[in-house]
C-alpha cells in the first residue's frame, strides 16, 4: 500500500481527529481573502472538505482536489456542492484563471514546490498557504515527543515566523499578509487523547505506548477531565 492508499484508508479517522485543527486558519485566510457570495476558491491537498465546506457556507463557489480518493469520498459528503476531484497538485485539471484564491493547508510540504505554485499561479490571482506552527506554539509536541521518543524530530524554519511568506516571494507572489491562528484542540477523556495522537497507529502499539502518552499529556487534563492542547498554524496569502 502506497502512502495515497493509506491516506484513503484513513479517511474518516483524519475527518474525526485531525481535520478540525486546522480550522481557525482556515477560517483567517477565507476572511484575509474577503471570501464570500460568488468568490471561487480552490483547496489543493483539501483533504477530507473543511475548508470547501466553509468556502461554501460563505456562498462562495468552491472545488478541491486531493491525491488519496478515499479523502475526495469524504469531502462529497460534507461538500456536496462542490467540484471535488481526485488530482494531484502539480497538475490542477482547471483552466487558466478559473479561480479568485487558491489554499494549501497543510499541503504544500507533500509537493513538489515549484511545480504546486506553478499551477497555483496559473489557474489564480490569490494564493494562501498554512502549516503548523513551531514546536514552541504548539502543546501537541509534548505528546508527539511521546509517541516517538528518541525518534522526534523537532520543527524547523519552515514552520517559523516569515517563512511562508518567504518562501511565496521567493517564488514570485507579491505578499499581501501573514498570520498566526491559535488553533485549541480539545478532547473529551483519555481514550480520546490516545486515539487522537495515535492516529493511524496498530492497536498493539497504542496500548503499548497509551501510558507514556497519558503521563505526557497530565499538565493539560483539566478538572472535568477534558484535554486542551494549546496550538497554533502560520499561514500567508499573496498575490501572483
Amino acid at each position: 500500500m502506497d502512502h495515497v492508499d493509506e491516506w484513503s484508508a484513513l479517511a474518516d479517522a483524519w475527518a474525526r481527529w485531525w481535520a478540525p485543527a486546522a480550522a481557525p486558519a482556515q477560517q483567517a485566510i477565507l476572511d484575509a481573502a474577503s471570501v464570500g457570495p460568488g468568490s471561487r476558491v480552490l483547496d489543493v491537498g483539501c483533504g477530507t472538505g473543511e475548508l470547501v465546506a466553509m468556502a461554501l457556507s460563505r456562498g462562495a463557489d468552491a472545488a478541491g482536489c486531493d491525491a488519496a480518493a478515499g479523502m475526495i469520498d469524504v469531502a462529497r459528503r460534507v461538500g456536496p456542492d462542490a467540484d471535488l476531484r481526485v488530482a494531484q497538485a502539480e497538475r490542477l485539471p482547471w483552466p487558466d484563471d478559473a479561480f479568485d484564491l487558491v489554499t494549501l493547508v497543510n499541503a504544500l510540504a507533500f509537493t513538489d514546490v515549484a511545480m504546486t505554485l506553478s499551477e497555483c499561479r496559473r489557474v489564480s490571482e490569490l494564493v494562501a498557504v498554512a502549516t503548523w506552527a513551531e514546536d514552541d506554539l504548539n502543546d501537541l509536541t509534548v505528546l508527539e515527543r511521546a509517541v516517538a521518543g528518541e525518534d522526534h524530530e523537532p520543527s524547523d524554519e519552515s514552520r517559523e515566523e516569515g517563512h511562508l511568506g518567504a518562501l511565496l516571494a521567493e517564488h514570485g507572489f507579491t505578499v499581501v499578509t501573514e498570520g498566526v491562528a491559535d488553533a485549541p484542540m480539545v478532547l473529551a477523556d483519555a481514550h480520546e487523547v490516545v486515539a487522537a495522537i495515535m492516529f493511524g497507529e496498530s492497536d498493539e502499539l497504542r496500548a503499548e505506548l497509551r501510558p507514556d502518552v497519558l503521563a505526557a499529556a497530565r499538565p493539560f487534563r483539566r478538572p472535568d477531565g477534558t484535554y486542551l492542547l494549546r496550538n497554533a498554524f502560520r499561514w500567508a496569502l499573496a498575490r501572483r
